[in-house]
């Protein structure tokens, strides 16, 4: 996707791209973080709603509607820290109920002089949960963008025995040419999951344009879909008897000598 500040557009565009995942023949369907609202930072806690609210509504309606998996990127979540919000991932079943939501835990401070000042916790809450779900074909773990660059959440991830995990994102392009597939191929191969990767393009109001390239990744880090510089729908298939010889011939999440970590 290419959110922008105009948020009624941007959720009406969501619910197109989730009708033509479902068109493919999509079980589940992936949004980008903040996918509501990339607008002016002040706008953030405007953008925000409660969750369960009409955003929410509407991303239930279409699992139900095409009995798939939604798991609705990120959006803005009002937080009862007065102004702010939380930048949260809500997921829905095929039944359209929620099944799982998770709160952005580690945010994208960054001072660079005077070139590059980024304080997201200025306006955002952590999350202080790590979740994991049930698919019936497949435990899921969640995570968001700047959650990334950090091996131990996913190391947690797959010790809570995730086989998917699913990372919407808004990474910059600065960074994001040089470490957005080096990084999701290495999470993908330490914790030997399917990584999935929604990612927002574009140009953003008073904010760097984000870098896009929205990939799949296989638990040997192959890429086995990668979008182009446009919006739309990529489809990969997930094959877990694959995964489960991965796990097999290549033991590493058996061999991990956890009493000698030190986190």
């Amino acid at each position: 996707m290419d959110s922008k500040n105009d948020k009624q557009a941007n959720v009406e565009t969501a619910l197109s791209l989730l009708d033509k995942a479902a068109e493919t023949g999509a079980d589940m369907a992936a949004l980008p973080e903040m996918f509501t609202f990339m607008g002016d930072k002040e706008g953030y806690r405007t953008a925000a709603e409660e969750i369960p609210g009409s955003v929410t509504e509407k991303l239930s309606q279409k699992a139900s509607d095409h009995s798939m998996w939604v798991h609705g990127g990120s959006m803005f979540e009002i937080a009862k820290e007065d102004g702010k919000v939380h930048n949260t991932t809500v997921v829905f079943d095929p039944d359209g109920e929620q099944r799982a939501q998770y709160r952005k835990i580690h945010l994208f401070d960054v001072e660079i002089g005077d070139e590059v000042v980024t304080q997201e916790s200025a306006r955002v809450v952590p999350g202080e949960n790590i979740v994991t779900f049930d698919t019936g074909f497949a435990t899921a773990g969640l995570a968001i963008c700047y959650d990334l660059r950090f091996p131990e959440l996913f190391s947690s991830l797959a010790g809570e025995g995730a086989d998917v995990i699913i990372l919407p994102a808004a990474f910059t392009k600065h960074t994001g040419k040089d470490h957005w597939e080096s990084l999701l191929r290495a999470r993908a191969i330490e914790t030997q999951s399917y990584v999935i990767a929604p990612g927002q393009i574009g140009d953003k109001p008073n904010s760097v344009p984000s870098y896009g390239r929205s990939m799949v990744v296989d638990p040997w880090g192959n890429v086995i879909a990668k979008a182009s510089d446009s919006v739309g729908v990529i489809t990969a298939d997930l094959d877990f008897e694959y995964l489960d010889r991965i796990q097999q011939e290549l033991p590493s999440l058996e061999h991990k000598r956890k009493e000698l970590y030190r986190i």
